[in-house]
């Protein structure tokens, strides 16, 4: 199942030959989008036109570089949030890896999580990989116990001051390798009513700890099945890395938990005001 999110403080304008056009609250960015194989709708100077900041890679690096700023662009504003009775605010910020802070498709994963923590009762929620925290924002808002892991001390700061925006107050903070944290939480017995795994394609722990999805993702799924209740239990699996299918996600997932009585995988996608559909990660989610 495929699912179109809907999020009314960000909008994708146009996409193609490798970019994307796309409004983040008062600001429109370019940035580069490998998955845009298609041609722009709008032209060169309209792209031009409306773009405050755009980032251009350094030619030393796939993954980094610099934004041109137009003069009135800060460095630093706010997008805002709703569904339901939830209300959040995140802190964009413009860095050299081409991210803003915020992954705008995750946002009907968000709706989900928040959905499953208000029907149950006393929600225990883990967070791994967890990034500024959207999804730690919206099961906070739900009424979770959230513990929060990263392995990039800045990072947590960040989702931290997402939180106070929020007006949101309680989270349990870790700066630390995923794995070895669910590792150390499986010794201990400990159990969680919502697992959200959102795993880079590669990535270093707080203490230099290597993750490669390929080869650990299995030892994840693994451990996170002895640490999800049995009933009444949620799980969220992002996937980024190209190449990797819905299909694929669910097969690992299943061969580790089982075969849950509610589940849903695709790809999160936004429309471009052109009509183009922009694949922006494959999920797979179960209730049980």
């Amino acid at each position: 199942m495929n699912i179109k999110t809907i999020f009314s403080d960000y909008s994708l304008i146009d996409t193609g030959e490798g970019e994307k056009l796309e409004r983040f609250g008062a600001f429109t960015l370019r940035r580069p989008e490998p998955q845009a194989i298609w041609r722009k709708t709008l032209t060169e100077q309209q792209w031009a036109a409306a773009a405050d900041a755009s980032f251009l890679r350094d030619a030393k690096s796939e993954e980094r570089g610099e934004w041109k700023l137009k003069p009135k662009m800060p460095s630093r504003w706010s997008v805002k949030y709703d569904y339901k009775d939830m209300h959040l605010s995140m802190r964009l910020g413009l860095t050299s890896f081409k991210h803003v802070g915020i992954f705008p498709e995750q946002a009907a994963n968000w709706n989900f999580i928040y959905d499953c923590c208000t029907e149950i009762e006393s929600p225990k929620v883990l967070n791994l990989f967890a990034y500024t925290g959207g999804a730690t924002l919206a099961a906070r808002a739900a009424g979770a116990d959230v513990t929060h892991v990263d392995s990039v001390k800045q990072v947590v700061t960040w989702s931290r001051e997402n939180m106070e925006a929020s007006g949101l107050q309680g989270v349990r903070w870790i700066v630390e390798d995923a794995l070895k944290f669910v590792q150390r939480e499986v010794r201990r017995g400990n159990k969680y009513h919502g697992i959200i795994l959102d795993p880079p394609a590669y990535g270093r722990g707080a203490n230099g700890e290597k993750w490669v999805l390929e080869q650990n993702i299995t030892q994840m799924l693994e451990c996170c099945a002895e640490l999800l209740e049995n009933k009444n239990a949620f799980l969220v699996l992002n996937l980024y890395s190209m190449g990797l299918s819905s299909t694929l996600a669910r097969t690992a997932v299943r061969q580790c938990f089982g075969v849950p009585k509610f589940e849903q995988c695709g790809e999160l996608y936004f429309e471009d005001n052109a009509g183009k559909e922009l694949p922006l990660g494959t999920y797979y989610r179960f209730r049980r």
